[in-house]
């Protein structure tokens, strides 16, 4: 795509959760100590919430990169399941042997046979759940029932939700209130300011192999946080195309015009406060066909 254009080894504003793209600014690394020294205290639930986009899977992410080898992780990306299905996943994540006609019965006791063993080599075990709000009810309740399971020491099991804002509504629920009181960590992770956006940018240039002069205009800087809002999903999907347009031009620095139609042909930072002709969107997809590119415009 751009990346020879501009001296880069790989693409800086891909939207998958890369551990090598973590930017530690304050508030990100509060939430990743908050997790680590929750993590050591060995007990409850821990939840991390935050609008959608803000960077919750790649905190997730990093979370389990850092942790010793101490520690035995279980990711579950969409824990929309019931709770035996939930509890088969939770298994499997283990490395739990189990028949293919196992009963209820037996899957909780061969999950505690397993937890127990690790516990006696000496390994804290973490069952990680992201979009943890569309978690059912039901569901919630049996890990609650999960995290009862102890030694004389400390718990077998300890779970850490990462949610979107609607998590913290149906913690509040009375029906799962015996969860919502075992809950000893959170963290809520909000937008970057716009120091710490115009930051971000140099980093993930940085780590992406960028050596140059400053490749976003103090203008472009200014235009993409007012289109993003600091949300770093937003701020990524914006720059991209802004790189798109600044390369289909020949040029070797972003514009605040660039951004400014790469804002526009985007569906959420149209609604974060840019309202432009359909002709910017337009304009951007003509562009980049009429340069040979075959990126799909994330909408």
């Amino acid at each position: 795509m751009y990346q020879q254009h501009f001296g880069l080894r790989e693409v800086p504003f891909s939207l998958t959760p890369d551990t090598s793209f973590f930017f530690s600014n304050a508030r990100s690394q509060e939430a990743l100590n908050t997790l680590l020294v929750a993590a050591r205290n060995g007990e409850g639930f821990i939840k991390i919430t935050g609008e959608v986009g803000t960077g919750k899977t790649l905190l997730c992410r990093k979370f389990i990169a850092t942790l010793g080898e101490n520690f035995v992780t279980a990711y579950i990306p969409n824990p929309y399941l019931e709770p035996r299905t939930l509890m088969l996943a939770l298994a499997d994540e283990l490395e739990v042997t189990l028949a293919r006609d196992v009963d209820q019965h037996q899957l909780l006791k061969s999950i505690t046979y397993r937890l127990m063993e690790l516990a006696g080599q000496g390994k804290q075990v973490l069952l990680c759940l992201d979009e943890a709000q569309a978690i059912p009810l039901e569901s919630l309740e049996a890990l609650r029932l999960l995290t009862n399971l102890e030694t004389e020491k400390r718990k077998l099991l300890q779970i850490v939700l990462f949610g979107q804002p609607e998590l913290n509504r149906h913690l509040e629920l009375d029906s799962i209130r015996q969860l919502a009181q075992r809950i000893t960590f959170h963290y809520h992770l909000g937008p970057l300011t716009r120091d710490d956006m115009e930051y971000y940018l140099a980093h993930r240039l940085r780590v992406a192999g960028y050596g140059g002069a400053r490749l976003f205009s103090r203008g472009a800087i200014g235009k993409l946080y007012a289109a993003s809002g600091g949300i770093p999903r937003l701020v990524n999907i914006i720059a991209n195309k802004a790189l798109m347009l600044c390369y289909g031009e020949g040029r070797q620095q972003v514009s605040r015009r660039h951004v400014k139609l790469a804002a526009g042909d985007t569906q959420s930072g149209k609604r974060a406060g840019w309202r432009w002709p359909w002709l910017a969107g337009a304009g951007l997809t003509l562009l980049a066909a009429a340069c040979g590119l075959t990126w799909t415009l994330s909408k």
